[in-house]
């Protein structure tokens, strides 16, 4: 007879009752839930889970652990600093995280082509400016229906690539040691569970966290193209003008030139408001592309440079800047490291032969003339001092075959001796008197400077194939017999030293020697350029020497 134990519950009046487990200490797992009464979004599984256990009326308990994730999860807005921790934003950031999370929203900037976003503090005070990457001009979540292409891929400007405008925020604001320029404190920052724009038509969930750019805010009563140049000090206008050739500004416009009153009370006067550049994003592209000053044409800008700002510029080090960035930066490309090196060994010689910010900034913008877009003359010094880099190789090979030859000849009359003991020399087994000199590399032929009807862009390139490399000194040709003026590429010149998108001239692809062969070819024909600028400018009256300011 086989015996069963059942448990059973005896109350006061000793009645039976069944056993049952009550329903708040009943375990539950996911196969218990009914989902009949709520529906799960694929896109935010936690919050929907979170629901159906309170439509479910379930009750986690300590002993299941595969609940534990769901209550864990915190929601709190956050924002850490990624790279630029020394930029005294973190009482800054501490501000907007309180902020956002007692539901502060963050204000859409409604202006420009990208997504940005006011931060304010709790008592509604704007105090920071925030660029998502993913929201840039052409990128997935631009808010503004600018969309269509990949990060990394060409953006609004092709030499800067989309996502990559807010290390170059970064990089601006690094390169203005001690302020003296104004560039605003800015970091690169990771935010979480802040309500930014996603495009949800590609299908694609909302990211719990973005990275962007974050920059102190200014308190500003306008920009500069809303009152003009003559509101502005000389040395203003010479701060922004040398910072802007340094980084190769190719979008400097009246609207990120903020503009402060010194004194809330006073007018915009000459020299009681404050200029302020901000908007970095599209600085140090990757290569020489055409930029665009604001400054250009303002009288101030041919001013002649102050004996402060020529010892300013004069203690500029661009291989200094470059370490800067490398070790600061490392997402920075060496192609816009390359370009902040050229520009501003370019602006330490104009400055130091009497160029004004004016005769600079023209020798590095383009000029549009009979239809077509005419190189500038940086580019077509660049493009001299290149045609040079394979000369010199091809002359450094040359030799170091002449001297492989040598050391040949040498080796295999080692043990060969005349009768007072003496080595058998080169010149006595070539039956001559005189050691052979390794071959001089040609050497290029200066072009004259060309004037606005001889430049040309370089995408008509064409190949002369009844040239021989022997018989000609020079690479590059430019005809002036031609009405319409083209760059003739000779044989000798190989396609990969000069590369060429939209029109500019690239260095990305150099090795370390060429990029160091450059810079010396470049450094040797810059003085005659200068000179010839310095010449020309001398015979013009230039609006603006006479002004007083």
């Amino acid at each position: 007879m086989k015996l069963y134990t059942m448990a059973v519950v005896v109350d006061q009046r000793r009645e039976f009752k069944a056993f049952c487990r009550s329903q708040r200490c009943r375990l539950q797992s996911y196969t218990h839930l009914d989902f009949s009464n709520c529906e799960i979004d694929q896109n935010n599984f936690v919050n929907s889970l979170r629901e159906a256990f309170e439509v479910a009326c379930i009750h986690r308990s300590f002993s299941t652990p595969c609940l534990s994730l769901v209550e864990e999860v915190d929601y709190k807005p956050k924002i850490r600093i990624m790279v630029g921790r020394g930029t005294r934003l973190h009482g800054v950031i501490e501000e907007a995280v309180n902020a956002l999370a007692s539901g502060v929203d963050p204000v859409p900037v409604s202006s420009g082509l990208g997504g940005a976003y006011i931060l304010r503090n709790e008592g509604g005070v704007n105090i920071a400016v925030v660029k998502p990457i993913d929201e840039e001009p052409f990128a997935c979540n631009n808010p503004k229906g600018f969309v269509g292409r990949l990060m990394g891929q060409p953006g609004l400007k092709r030499s800067v690539r989309i996502g990559e405008t807010g290390v170059r925020e970064l990089a601006a604001y690094l390169l203005d040691y001690g302020g003296v320029v104004g560039v605003p404190p800015t970091a690169l920052v990771e935010i979480s569970n802040v309500g930014f724009h996603v495009n949800n038509s590609y299908g694609i969930p909302a990211a719990p966290r973005k990275i962007a750019s974050l920059q102190s805010y200014v308190d500003h009563d306008c920009d500069a193209g809303e009152l003009g140049p003559s509101s502005f000090s000389v040395a203003a206008v010479h701060r922004i003008g040398i910072f802007d050739i340094r980084l190769l500004n190719i979008d400097r416009h009246a609207g990120n030139l903020l503009v402060k009153k010194k004194q809330r009370h006073e007018s915009c006067d000459v020299g009681v408001v404050e200029l302020v550049p901000i908007d970095h994003g599209l600085c140090l592209p990757e290569w020489l592309d055409d930029p665009y000053f604001e400054w250009l044409h303002w009288p101030q800008a041919s001013v002649p440079f102050s004996e402060t700002e020529l010892e300013y510029i004069a203690n500029l080090d661009p291989f200094k800047d470059a370490e800067l960035l490398r070790s600061e930066l490392p997402a920075i490309r060496e192609a816009s490291i390359r370009i902040l090196i050229l520009c501003t060994i370019f602006l330490k010689k104009a400055a130091a032969i009497g160029l004004c910010l004016a005769d600079i900034g023209e020798m590095m913008t383009r000029e549009f003339g009979s239809g077509e877009e005419n190189l500038s003359a940086l580019e077509n010094l660049c493009a001299r001092a290149m045609a040079i880099v394979p000369i010199i190789i091809s002359g450094e090979h040359d030799g170091e075959q002449e001297k492989s030859d040598l050391e040949m000849f040498k080796f295999e009359s080692e043990s060969k001796y005349d009768g007072h003991n003496k080595e058998v020399s080169y010149p006595q087994l070539r039956g001559t008197s005189e050691v052979p000199k390794p071959p001089k590399a040609p050497k290029l032929q200066c072009l004259d400077y060309p004037t606005e009807s001889e430049t040309t862009p370089l995408t008509n390139i064409e190949t002369d194939e009844n040239i021989h490399k022997d018989d000609i000194d020079c690479n590059y040709i430019v005809p002036k017999s031609s009405n319409h003026g083209s760059l003739i590429k000779s044989k000798s010149f190989s396609v990969q030293n000069l590369q060429i998108e939209s029109e500019a001239i690239m260095f990305g692809e150099m090795s370390r020697d060429e990029w160091e062969l450059f810079l010396d070819s470049f450094e040797k024909l810059l003085p005659e350029v200068l000179d010839k600028t310095r010449c020309v400018g001398s015979k013009l009256q230039r609006m603006g020497t006479s002004c007083k300011f």
